[in-house]
């Protein structure tokens, strides 16, 4: 009788991996396909497209209707306003002085191949490769994060000065939130990396926060080229 049940637990090879590997039904799906994970990050991606689209049509459509852009600011009749105007509408020619914003975008594509690397090195068994890059990631994250902020503080208009400046700082803005999601990610992922929870066969988490930061890294190439250059 004992050789029999003994029989029975150590024959079924998958009802015992699935009761002592805690991490069976999280690795990839053998079957192919894709998992849940990354099929959430997808669509939530999906809603993201559409949220940011719906940021860009206003923007382009208080551009279309405005009949200088950027708008040139009047002043009243005394000097020190004429003065203010004048120097209000200097600052809102971002093409003129593009460099730091182009110091940043070259940041965050750094950051997206750093990322790409990341994912390389886990599929391949890699976890010392896969944590030093998304390690160099989170960082170049924070300091885009951090030169931004610098760039608010220099850019002389804030959100009230005209549409120019609320559909600025609204762009820039909401993209700036989704960089510092992002960043809380990377750190989740690297937490869990450092703790060996990640292999070649189970690194859904790592998968899809590359797509959600290359998905960010993509929004601030578009930001840019329409804010600074056209």
């Amino acid at each position: 009788m004992t050789s029999t049940s003994t029989v029975m637990t150590t024959g079924d090879p998958g009802h015992s991996v699935a009761e002592h590997n805690p991490t069976a039904g999280l690795a990839h799906d053998s079957r192919g396909g894709i998992s849940n994970p990354i099929l959430g990050m997808i669509l939530f991606i999906c809603s993201e497209i559409m949220f940011f689209s719906g940021l860009f049509a206003a923007y382009f459509s208080v551009r279309a209707s405005a009949v200088q852009w950027p708008p040139i600011v009047k002043g009243g009749t005394d000097q020190a306003s004429i003065d203010a105007a004048a120097a209000l509408t200097e600052h809102f020619n971002l093409h003129a002085e593009p460099w730091f914003g182009a110091i940043l975008t070259v940041i965050l594509v750094i950051s997206s191949v750093t990322c790409q690397l990341g994912i390389w090195a886990i599929r391949r068994d890699d976890r010392t490769g896969f944590i030093r890059a998304f390690g160099v990631t989170l960082v170049l994250g924070i300091v885009f994060l951090i030169g931004q902020a610098y760039d608010y503080s220099t850019l002389g208009f804030g959100i009230s000065d005209t549409p120019f400046g609320t559909t600025f700082y609204t762009l820039t803005g909401f993209h700036g939130a989704h960089v510092f999601g992002g960043a809380i990610m990377l750190s989740v992922v690297l937490y869990r990396g450092l703790a060996g929870q990640f292999s070649s066969k189970h690194h859904d988490a790592v998968e899809a926060t590359s797509l959600y930061w290359h998905f960010v890294d993509v929004v601030w190439i578009a930001l840019f080229s329409t804010l600074y250059i056209l």
